[in-house]
Parts: structure tokens; sequence; C-alpha cells
């Protein structure tokens, strides 16, 4: 192993592992001897140990854009990402901050528009969201939570800072492959743990449910379900693996009714109230009544019980239009607007191709940029400029000029890099981080994060419908 070592190549970009002269960081010294006391015929063993265990616990995911069959085994890299304590403290700072202001933006948007009269946040941008929705004008949630699961995506640039890139408010996913991840890794490489003792996620279950309890209206211990679209949706897994260790039910639509706006769900002994729903379905489907009439997924007369105050839907309906890409570029005025603040973990620069003189701007260096669509996810929909054919440029050339609302461009991040097992050698793979958030009595950052990597060389997206995998992510506790 200790070749395999030698052998890692170094990259032109930030490194996770080691430092510019190739010499483990700090917090990597112990996890570098232990590999180097491991022949590659013994890793090999234990990845091939570890896939079998993903195939039988059904860690999987769902590629809708694939018709050669879309069930994929979660690839999981045996190589963790580590995290000392004091980088953790400012980035648990730096998301708490920002799920404060978002949850005040979100707060103000549909009550008084304060910061839309201040001209802070353009209000066009907000009103053409397509995650606006105005039914919820007016109608304060319970105890002014709308984001009570988040999850914000971080990537590190060249000189190692930390830089937001993304904001998930709607149906965050990852958190079961974090669950999976570490209880795979313990199970199947034990001795990779020697002399680290990384903060436990196995709570994490326990937190969110807390988080859950606190938004319930009325007394007494709520009754909570998750809402899942079903067997077909590409997260199913996590929705199935949560509401098991969370202890609550997994239903689906056809498992709820709604009488005298009050949410019962379905049960052997008759119908049971329902308090709280975690739901893991986007807002189009959630009430054939307001939102799409053919929608099978939700519930007839949900959002008659949740505006009558007897039901508390997590996430909150229309809060999607804090996570629009749009609007993403002004999240540090909402923190210095609402909080007084600076903002602890800067944004990446983003061009508004709204703005004419903005947009000129991306149109004249598309083979240079990164085009996001403003409600695109998954890494759909995007132009990695440098690249990118004549063709594809001339595509989204033709898009902006027509649907500026429908974008945003950056500039290319050289995301950081971390070793990976790539067939018997380790190489260096882009990554990100997606650490979560959840608001309760406190907004709590639990030390369960998602590290994402690119498992394509060369490949600055992540995303598992891209080709990307995850690592196991330790967060080192104080000294």
């Amino acid at each position: 192993m200790q070749l395999l070592l030698d052998r890692y190549a170094r990259a032109d970009f930030f490194d996770e592992f080691a430092d510019q002269d190739g010499v483990p960081r700090p917090h990597y010294v112990e996890l570098a001897r232990t590999l180097a006391g491991i022949a590659t015929a013994d890793l090999r063993s234990r990845v091939a140990a570890v896939n079998a265990t993903l195939l039988q616990r059904g860690v999987t995911f769902t590629v809708y854009a694939d018709d050669r069959g879309t069930e994929r085994i979660f690839p999981f890299d045996l190589m963790p990402r580590i995290i000392p304590a004091d980088e953790w403290s400012t980035i648990s700072r730096g998301i708490i901050q920002r799920v404060r202001a978002l949850n005040a933006f979100l707060t103000d948007v549909y009550h008084e528009g304060r910061i839309l009269r201040d001209g802070r946040v353009p209000h066009r941008l907000v009103y053409s969201s397509p995650f606006f929705n105005r039914e919820m004008i007016g109608l304060r949630v319970p105890r002014d939570i709308y984001i009570h699961v988040s999850g914000i995506d971080l990537i590190r640039g060249q000189d190692g800072a930390y830089f937001v890139l993304e904001d998930n408010l709607r149906t965050p996913s990852g958190i079961s492959y974090v669950l999976e991840n570490r209880d795979v890794l313990k199970r199947s490489f034990p001795r990779i743990f020697d002399h680290y003792a990384p903060l436990p996620v196995g709570d994490y279950p326990r937190r969110l449910r807390d988080a859950l309890r606190y938004a319930a209206p009325g007394l007494g211990e709520p009754n909570i379900v998750l809402l899942t679209p079903g067997i077909y949706n590409s997260a199913y897994f996590e929705h199935t693996l949560l509401a098991r260790r969370m202890g609550i039910e997994l239903v689906e639509g056809s498992d709820l009714l709604v009488r005298d706006n009050v949410v019962y769900v379905k049960t052997t002994k008759g119908l049971s109230r329902v308090d709280v729903i975690y739901r893991r379905v986007d807002d189009d489907y959630l009430d054939p009544l307001y939102f799409k009439a053919d929608s099978a997924l939700g519930v007839a007369g949900l959002m008659n019980a949740y505006r009558a105050g007897n039901v508390v839907l997590a996430n909150a309906v229309g809060a999607g239009v804090a996570d629009d890409k749009a609007i993403y570029p002004y999240v540090p005025a909402m923190i210095r607007y609402y909080l007084g603040e600076e903002p602890i973990l800067p944004n990446v620069p983003t061009y508004d191709c709204t703005d004419d003189v903005q947009r000129r701007h991306v149109l004249s260096r598309l083979g240079e940029l990164v085009v996001k669509n403003t409600a695109g996810s998954g890494g759909y929909n995007m132009l990695m400029g440098p690249s990118s054919t004549a063709e594809e440029r001339a595509w989204f050339k033709d898009a902006i000029e027509t649907r500026p609302r429908d974008f945003i461009a950056q500039p290319v991040i050289p995301l950081s890099v971390h070793p990976t097992i790539v067939g018997d050698d380790l190489a260096p793979r882009h990554l990100d981080l997606r650490p979560f958030v959840l608001y309760g009595e406190e907004i709590d950052a639990p030390p369960a994060a998602l590290t994402r990597v690119a498992l394509r060389e060369g490949s600055l997206v992540v995303n598992s419908s891209q080709g990307g995998g995850s690592k196991d992510t330790w967060i080192l506790g104080d000294v």
C-alpha cells in the first residue's frame, strides 16, 4: 500500500489529503500510516465486500434519463474524507447563518415583502419563480419555520476556501447515504478507523424527528408520517430508511385522506390523525385540488388542512423560491438585511442573465463559464463551457437570449480533490460537501454530511445521475 500512496498522482488543485509537497495534512497523518500497512489485494477484497453489502441492502438511486435500466447501486469509495473540528465549526456556523436568513426571507416575501420594497432582492425574480406559491401569501406557518430540513452544497476552491454552491430547501436528499456509508465502512473496513473517532452520524434520524415534533400543532405526542411518491422515486431507499429509523409511518398519497380539514392515515385499526407530514413529494403534486389535477401522489384537500393549521408540511409549500438559482446571488444580501451580519461562507460569483450587461458578458464567454438552468437539478440542463461543443454553446446562446430568467452563469471553480480508489490505484477526484441543517427549537447542524465525488477523471459534476459516487465524511471533534 505504501507503493499505492507513492503512486498517488498530484493534481493542480487543492488536495484535501496532502499539501503541495505531497505531505499528508495533520488530520490525515494517521490514516496515511494505516493505509501504508494494507496490501492492495486486501483493499480490493474490501471494495468487493462493500459493493456486495450495498447491493444486499438495496442502497440504490434511480437515473430517469437512462433507458438501459434505472436502478443503480450508489458508488461508495472507501477512502474517507476528514474534516477537522475548526473547519467544521466554520462550516456549521456558516450554514446555520444561511438557513436563518433564508427562512426569514420566506417569511418576509409571503407576508410584508420588506426586502422587495427596499430593492435588496428584485421582485421580478421572486414573482416569476416557478417555485413561488401564491397560495402561501399571508399564510402563517407554525412557528414561522419554512425550512425544517435543508442541504447546503459547499465546494472548496484553489486556495482551499469554502464556497456555497447551492441551497437545497425543498426535498433535500442524500442523508441515507451518510448513514449507510458509516455503517458499511465500519463493518467492512474497521481497521481504517484506527486512531480516529469521528463524530457519530447515527443520531440524525432522532434529531430530525425532534425538529419535526417541535413544529407540530397542538399538545401531546404528534403523529408524524413520511410521504413518499412511491417505489419508483429516485430517493425511495432513503424514504424507507428514514421512516424506519425515525420510527414513523411511511405513507403514499393513497394512504391518507382529509375530512373536515383534518388529515388522517388509514390503518388496520381505522383512521389515525396526522399532525406532521415530512413530505418528499414536490409542491405541484401535493394536492390535486390546488395544483396538478391529475396528480395521484398527493392528497385531495391537503392544502385546506394545511391552511387551517391542522397539519404541518415539512418543508413548507413554496419554500423553493428561496433555492431558485436566480435568487441564489442575493443570499449574502439577505444575511446582511435580516441578520445584520457578514456572510461566513461566500457565494460563488454569479451572473444574472436577466441583467442586460451581465447577459452580454455571459454570451461573449460561453466557452469559459458554467451555465445553469435556474429550475434545474441533478446536473441536468447545464453547460460546462470549457468542455462544451460549438453546437451546445449555440443552443444555450439562443436559449439565454430567448429566456434569460431561466439561466445563471458562474466561473468554473476548480473543485478540491481527494484520493479515490480507481482500479488498483488511488487517483485524485473532484468532490463537494452537502451538510444538512435541521430547524426545530434551535437550528441544528448535525455532524452528518454527504461527500459526493466525481468518479470520472477530470469531471467536475458530482451528481449520482452524472456518474458520481460518495465517501464517508469524518467530522472530528475537539481534541
